[in-house]
């Protein structure tokens, strides 16, 4: 059998898996090490199936993972979340959709020291979704800027998406961070348009709340100061060299153990979060080493190569090259979430990158931000799914209603990157 064919035949074997319901880790490993098997022999694929999986579980480089998973559980359990809504509501609050803005600012802020957007999303449907309906917000507006701010997870560092790309494709991990930070911003800043352009058409949708004096707005910052200083020490320690992300994480950690100390969070508080890391750091290692296996088959039939020789032949251009990927991850978005299509697809498209001069960090910073959408986008929309699962009287209706706002503002903000992509390197030039 031809190399090229085998390898279409693995790719669809491995759709096929995904359709029956097999998880994406499972699916990647069984395809990849039977096509790797058909390709090149038993021996040849264990001989290098076994030294690339070992030397990825004992990677120094990884062990960021844990440690930033680590640091999102300890606040989390602290009750941060609540401490960030109230503090951003003082502030926007008294707006017209002024609840619905705090919370996608409260999930920015969530983002800095979580790097889940499962978590921030989850964490906020509890916080924002009460004090919400009590004022009379529809539950589309609600709902959706809950669903749209715990996108900025795997954006805002420390993202754990962000130290996958970079383990994968060997791009410095700590450019990718400073590298997400404005772009970041930007993505605050268009939802909160979205939000007032929502209620300037339906003001009912968004009632303004109460005014907050100063007195209280300094109280609740002073609340929330901790973290704000635990996250710029560890992106300003890495902006300026003075600590490798891994090190910078391991502050993190240390420094998010004595704030859940501080806040006297219950002992049995601080179990769940060792458990919770245990759990989510092993289903990221089990999806990452089958993505490996998978891209490893690629590799042997030669398709990655013939996927990269076809694009370019056709001879669109860097831009040409970057809005048919675009493309491809709009359509993955329908029924894939954020993870799976970067550890597909990511070990393909970096091979066509490369020749076309594309910076890995912006690409980096540009896959991160497309996939986003595939967390709100319906019919799959994790985000989405995971506000219904802690909302349990929520319409799912309602979500897709409001959630196009949102859709829109992220299309227009990768347009931005597209136009620009100064906005997401020129921190890292200042960095250097």
């Amino acid at each position: 059998m031809d190399m090229l064919d085998l390898g279409l035949i693995g790719f669809g074997g491995l759709l096929a898996l995904m359709a029956l319901g097999v998880p994406i880790g499972i699916a990647m490993a069984v395809a990849g090490l039977a096509g790797s098997v058909l390709a090149v022999g038993e021996r040849a694929t264990m001989g290098a199936l076994g030294s690339r999986l070992f030397s990825t579980t004992t990677s120094y480089e990884l062990s960021v993972v844990p440690m930033f998973i680590l640091m999102g559980a300890l606040i989390t359990r602290s009750g941060i979340g609540q401490d960030l809504y109230n503090a951003c509501y003082a502030f926007l609050g008294r707006l017209r959709g002024g609840l619905a803005m705090a919370t996608v600012v409260a999930c920015g802020g969530f983002s800095a020291v979580c790097g889940s957007s499962i978590a921030t999303a989850a964490t906020m449907a509890r916080v924002a979704m009460p004090p919400m309906r009590s004022f009379g917000y529809a539950d589309s507006l609600a709902s959706a800027s809950i669903a749209a701010g715990g996108t900025l997870g795997i954006l805002i560092p420390p993202s754990v998406i962000l130290v996958l790309y970079g383990f994968m494709t060997s791009t410095d991990v700590g450019q990718l961070f400073i590298a997400g930070i404005l772009p970041g911003i930007l993505a605050i800043a268009l939802y909160v348009a979205a939000i007032a352009v929502v209620t300037w058409t339906h003001p009912h949708w968004g009632p303004p709340g109460e005014r907050t004096g100063w007195p209280e707005r300094l109280r609740l910052l002073s609340r929330v100061g901790p973290i704000v200083l635990l996250f710029l020490l560890i992106i300003g320690t890495i902006y300026f060299g003075v600590a490798t992300p891994t090190e910078a994480a391991g502050v993190g950690a240390f420094g998010a153990l004595l704030f859940a100390l501080w806040r006297r969070t219950p002992l049995a508080e601080f179990g769940a979060a060792l458990v919770e890391t245990a759990r989510t750091t092993a289903s990221l290692f089990f999806v990452l080493l089958g993505a490996l296996i998978f891209a490893n088959f690629l590799n042997f039939a030669g398709l990655t190569a013939a996927i990269a020789d076809g694009i370019t032949s056709l001879g669109l251009g860097a831009l040409g090259v970057i809005l048919v990927m675009l493309l491809v991850y709009l359509v993955l978005g329908c029924f894939m979430e954020s993870l799976s299509m970067i550890l597909l697809t990511v070990p393909i498209f970096f091979e066509i990158i490369r020749p076309l001069g594309i910076d890995p960090v912006w690409f980096g910073i540009f896959i991160v931000m497309v996939t986003e959408l595939s967390l709100i986008t319906p019919p799959v929309g994790l985000n989405l799914f995971v506000i219904k699962g802690v909302v349990g009287d929520l319409r799912i209706g309602a979500l897709y209603a409001g959630i196009t706002p949102f859709v829109i503002a992220d299309l227009v903000r990768v347009a931005l990157i597209i136009a620009l992509p100064g906005i997401a390197l020129l921190l890292p030039a200042w960095a250097g």
